[in-house]
């Protein structure tokens, strides 16, 4: 069985939350995975400056799940994309008897 991706955020600016007192993300959201030094759809964190949020998960960064995402501007259309890839995505395409 396929091990599931799971996706952190990282962002381009931050805001302090006053209730839940932590930093969340803020302006623009990319997919970001823990180990790597890149967003998913290939920016460099260090030279975009962009700042890793991982204790925020990427559906929660969204501007429909609300919460962390109050000073979101913009979602990464390309993070967005393979972000809906997860459990509740269509299969990927499988070719039963490909010609030769």
């Amino acid at each position: 069985m396929a091990r599931t991706r799971r996706y952190d955020v990282a962002a381009s600016g931050r805001w302090w939350d006053q209730e839940d007192n932590r930093w969340l993300p803020a302006g623009e959201v990319h997919a970001w995975e823990q180990g790597r030094n890149e967003t998913v759809c290939g920016l460099s964190l260090h030279r975009s400056q962009l700042t890793r949020f991982p204790a925020v998960t990427w559906t929660d960064a969204l501007p429909e799940a609300g919460g962390a995402a109050d000073a979101v501007r913009r979602v990464c259309p390309r993070c967005a994309a393979a972000g809906r890839r997860g459990a509740g995505a269509r299969p990927g395409r499988r070719h039963v008897d490909p010609r030769p």
